[in-house]
């Protein structure tokens, strides 16, 4: 299990300071939401962003492109450091071009899906990526509960990947809590960004171990749902 903490949620005038402190809790991944004002409704952080917080955080930096034109952003943030880089579905025939890009600059590839899309768009991509982000709360803004209803989208993607012999990850994103993280997990999913439900904590590191065993503990519970 991989717990992600997101930056989102940390104190914007200290992203340094935040970055290490997630290095320090064992999180092995960082999650940066950049937001364009245009694909959603908000704005986020930059390419700068991620250089200035890649030398406090010596593991996955995990860049997810809530973007319009994502095709103009995939050199500078892999240039900036950047190890992940998921765009969205959404995009629809821009997508395989994006993904071959993003896998000709050598890093990780994702491919997000947001709760008013069909699952099944997904599906035709699955061979071409390392990573599955299944948004469970409507995109532009940190603190939104989740949405029950995307955890079929769960269930579907990992009945896939079982399937088809694949080994991509299946992240979640959106509204997760140990309690929520245990429902995913049991659902199939096995990454999990959590924004204000960990940096609220002063003891980063025991809310990193807390979620991953009890993400953990549950994708071994043989219970329904």
């Amino acid at each position: 299990m991989i717990i992600a903490p997101s930056l989102l949620a940390s104190d914007f005038a200290r992203f340094g300071h935040e970055a290490a402190r997630a290095h320090r809790s064992g999180a092995e991944w960082l999650h940066l939401d950049i937001m364009d004002g245009h694909f959603v409704p908000n704005i986020s952080f930059g390419p700068q962003v991620v250089k200035a917080v890649r030398p406090h955080f010596e593991r996955t930096l995990d860049v997810h492109l809530m973007c319009s034109k994502p095709e103009i952003l995939l050199e500078p943030f892999a240039a900036a450091g950047s190890d992940s880089i998921t765009i969205h579905v959404e995009l629809g025939a821009q997508v395989t071009p994006l993904l071959w890009k993003i896998r000709s600059l050598g890093k990780k590839v994702g491919l997000a899906v947001n709760p008013p899309t069909r699952v099944s768009e997904l599906k035709p991509y699955l061979s071409q990526v390392d990573l599955i982000l299944i948004m469970t709360v409507n995109p532009g803004f940190g603190g939104q509960p989740f949405i029950e209803e995307c955890v079929p989208k769960i269930q579907q993607v990992a009945a896939w990947r079982q399937q088809m012999g694949l080994q991509f990850r299946i992240e979640v994103d959106g509204g997760i809590n140990d309690t929520i993280a245990a429902e995913c997990a049991r659902a199939g999913a096995d990454t999990f960004v959590a924004g204000t439900s960990l940096f609220k904590h002063r003891n980063l590191g025991n809310a990193v171990k807390r979620m991953r065993r009890i993400a953990t503990e549950a994708s071994r519970d043989p219970k329904l749902l």
